[in-house]
């Protein structure tokens, strides 16, 4: 790298994209308004520059793959896929990083979340799958293209934690897992 290149973007240049995003939207946007507005903003940048979001924006989906976050998410979806709980971490990633970490750190923090509580009133799910292509539809919107550079990265997986291996449809497993989440649903669900 010269010393007029910059670094190639990472995590910290992917949650300023996020909260440039969020607050340029104002008020609590949906999942989706914030995809498509990164696509805008990222979008804007050299194709060089765009595509090197690719990675971080990878990683971001790899940390996340944890297995207490994938019960948070079938509790708040009702259930998680593998494509599921990818477009779950999406939405997540929209939320910005302190949601984000702390999410990673106790998934049970999820159930004092707006829209977590939004969600559980009004039985929807939280996935966001469009924000898993922002690099790849800005990169598109910018040049044409169909596809981005090759990559010169392999993303890898951490594998998901054994002590929560165990069936997700186990409610007193659940409850002590996931006391909040769980009292947020089943609370709605008696309503």
């Amino acid at each position: 790298m010269s010393r007029t290149e910059a670094p190639p973007p990472g995590a910290e240049d992917v949650w300023r994209l996020v909260d440039e995003t969020r607050a340029g939207l104002g008020g609590s946007p949906s999942a989706d308004d914030v995809a498509a507005a990164m696509v805008r903003l990222l979008g804007a940048r050299p194709p060089v520059v765009i595509a090197a979001f690719d990675r971080p924006f990878d990683e971001l989906v790899a940390v996340s793959y944890r297995a207490g976050l994938w019960a948070a998410a079938y509790v708040i979806n009702g259930g998680a896929s593998d494509d599921g709980f990818e477009y779950f971490r999406g939405w997540l990633i929209t939320q910005g990083r302190e949601t984000f970490e702390r999410a990673l750190a106790d998934p049970d923090s999820l159930a004092t979340h707006p829209a977590v509580v939004s969600a559980a009133a009004e039985c929807d799910d939280l996935e966001c799958e469009d924000v898993l292509a922002v690099v790849w539809q800005a990169y598109r919107d910018r040049t044409g293209g169909d596809e981005l550079p090759a990559r010169d990265f392999t993303i890898r997986y951490p594998d998901l934690d054994p002590d929560w291996e165990f069936d997700f449809d186990d409610e007193a497993e659940m409850r002590r897992r996931l006391p909040r989440l769980m009292a947020l649903y089943d609370e709605e669900e008696d309503t």
